[in-house]
């Protein structure tokens, strides 16, 4: 495990040596899927610093900033995707990050916000898919965005449906995943996981990610709908597909938790926390350190996740504050 630890690290320094001269789609991708978000951006920013016109460059930063997870650079992430498009009008890419960009930026100004931007958030995506029609990820960004967006914001099922359609012809197994999410989106939780388990991703990285989340949502609504077993079965179903799956890892532990198994609950949580130390896995260790009486732990759980400036729903932060206070008496 060290060696592949060590190995990654001098991969990830070889590439920002090469800075501007060696940086390419795939050392950014190496990056994201490595999740080396600052050394992403550095990569990026080191291209720009010798072409500030570089389509790839800046979209690659806009992307590392966004996934960083600081609410605080929303902004600096939708500045640059907007230099991407004055720089590059007729670069998917582009369009496409300035969708994500004002995408997170409308999700994290509330309802108001999410109307003003919506159009432009749909014009991006469509304009990603028009200039790279085999784009999987402006496709499935507009797909999103056609699920989560009333009519009156340009959203709707049946140009989501539409969408699907028409993905078929490009990329068979990327519309087979849209209509599992489709399927989710209707409640038909049987027909939304068979048409996941169906898709053939090969060697797609998009198509892979796609594949692994959607089956994620699919187990996390099982447990929404307390079918406990079947979400524990997806679940574990996934990691086998996808051994690095850490979203799989937590949502094991949340079927535990819910059913009250805190100490096997916390026991997955520890190995989580390893690979995905985000505010919310705090939390969640908070609550089951609670009902099982540890306070001590349960209170310096509760305060890590708050001591993380974003990243934890407002939701859990305000819950977290109630518990410390009744916690602390």
């Amino acid at each position: 495990m060290q060696m592949k630890s060590t190995a990654l690290t001098s991969a990830i320094a070889a590439l920002l040596l090469l800075g501007a001269q060696g940086a390419s789609a795939s050392d950014y991708s190496a990056l994201m899927k490595a999740r080396k978000y600052p050394e992403m951006e550095r990569l990026a920013s080191a291209k720009l610093a010798q072409d500030p016109a570089n389509a790839e460059a800046m979209a690659a930063r806009t992307d590392a900033i966004l996934a960083g997870g600081d609410e605080t650079r929303i902004g600096e992430a939708v500045k640059q995707a907007e230099q991407c498009v004055a720089a590059q009008a007729n670069n998917a890419g582009c369009h496409l990050v300035l969708g994500k960009a004002l995408g997170s930026k409308a999700m994290n100004g509330g309802m108001m916000s999410a109307m003003g931007y919506a159009g432009t958030i749909r014009d991006s995506f469509k304009k990603a898919v028009e200039l790279d029609p085999r784009n999987l990820d402006a496709r499935f960004s507009l797909l999103q965005f056609y699920m989560m967006a009333p009519g009156i914001m340009g959203g709707g099922s049946s140009k989501a449906e539409a969408l699907a359609t028409q993905t078929i012809a490009v990329n068979a197994d990327a519309g087979k995943l849209m209509q599992s999410m489709l399927a989710l989106s209707d409640g038909k939780l049987a027909k939304a996981e068979a048409d996941a388990v169906a898709v053939h991703a090969g060697t797609d990285d998009e198509l892979l990610v796609q594949q692994e989340a959607q089956l994620v949502n699919v187990a996390f609504k099982f447990m929404a709908d307390k079918k406990f077993a079947d979400a524990e079965r997806v679940f574990r179903d996934t990691l086998k597909r996808f051994p690095d799956s850490d979203n799989s890892h937590y949502g094991i532990a949340r079927v535990q938790q819910e059913q009250g198994k805190h100490r096997e609950a916390l026991a997955t949580f520890d190995l989580v926390l390893v690979k995905m130390p985000k505010p919310h896995v705090h939390y969640r260790i908070g609550q089951s350190q609670q009902a099982l009486g540890d306070k001590a732990k349960a209170v310096a759980s509760y305060e890590k996740a708050l001591s993380f400036k974003s990243g934890l729903p407002k939701k859990l932060r305000s819950d977290a504050e109630d518990q410390l206070k009744t916690l602390k008496g």
